[in-house]
């Protein structure tokens, strides 16, 4: 499955909003801001060297990034979340359910102000994206958060 992003995220919120920029720069949450903040992980991941992956499976769902993993031989979930119920995942949760992907860690990044990690998913705001690095993505120690 291919999925396209609009490389200038600038762009991209004026062909959605217009003129009406308020909805993203207050942060308001009635308004979907989800393509947003993924084409804002999409260029951030890729100026830094990442290969952008996307997982979609009818009968998990889909998952909005993968990284490589090079330490476990796996793969590195992101999910982007925009709105209040970011802890709701049911395609990552069933994701990381699968014994055969190797998985031991996944990420949500979220307009939320708080870091936690249950259940191995860690919970970040968006803007903790600058800190991934190709050479460490799933060492915590090298996300300074």
């Amino acid at each position: 499955m291919l999925k396209l992003y609009l490389n200038d995220v600038g762009i991209f919120t004026g062909i959605l909003y217009r003129n009406n920029i308020k909805p993203v720069l207050e942060d308001i949450r009635s308004i979907n801001l989800g393509a947003v903040y993924e084409t804002v992980v999409a260029q951030e991941l890729k100026s830094k060297g990442f290969r952008l992956y996307y997982y979609d499976n009818k009968r998990i769902g889909e998952v909005d990034y993968l990284i490589d993993d090079c330490d476990s031989f796996s793969a590195l979930p992101l999910e982007i979340k925009s709105g209040k119920d970011y802890t709701v995942h049911s395609a990552l949760d069933k994701f990381l359910a699968v014994p055969d992907y190797n998985v031991k860690q996944a990420y949500v990044l979220s307009n939320e102000h708080k870091c936690f990690t249950k259940d191995n998913v860690t919970y970040m705001p968006i803007y903790n994206i600058i800190f991934f690095n190709p050479d460490g993505a799933s060492q915590e120690e090298d996300l300074y958060f």
